[in-house]
């Protein structure tokens, strides 16, 4: 299994960011778990953003739910996280992972994208 972040690494303040992860090695619709988006800024924790479920249902953190949408393309085999009026605060590594039933979670590479006028 692998996955792959790709998206723009400079968003300007108040657009939307939208990355996408695309999958090798394994079908999004398997019977999975879920498929997570994560970040962390620099100097800070892992911060779990949402995820979306193998049957489509999605889960937000709070403090992001108002400007977090995730959701899949299952043509291409790839699930993608938009996050709305984006802030400097914004700035982080972004990862996507997968996590199976049997406990394993696989994750990309991560992305660097930065908020910045």
């Amino acid at each position: 299994v692998q996955l792959q972040e790709s998206g723009p690494g400079l968003v300007k303040p108040s657009q939307t960011l939208s990355l996408i992860c695309t999958v090798s090695g394994v079908s999004i619709t398997t019977n999975g778990y879920a498929w997570s988006w994560i970040r962390q800024p620099l100097g800070k924790g892992l911060e779990w953003m949402g995820a979306i479920g193998t049957t489509g249902i999605t889960f937000y953190s709070p403090s992001l739910k108002s400007r977090t949408s995730i959701s899949w393309d299952l043509a291409k085999n790839q699930f993608t996280l938009q996050l709305n009026s984006v802030t400097p605060e914004d700035t982080a590594v972004y990862y996507c992972k997968y996590s199976d039933r049997t406990g394993n979670d696989y994750w990309g590479q991560g992305t660097q994208v930065t908020v910045s006028s």
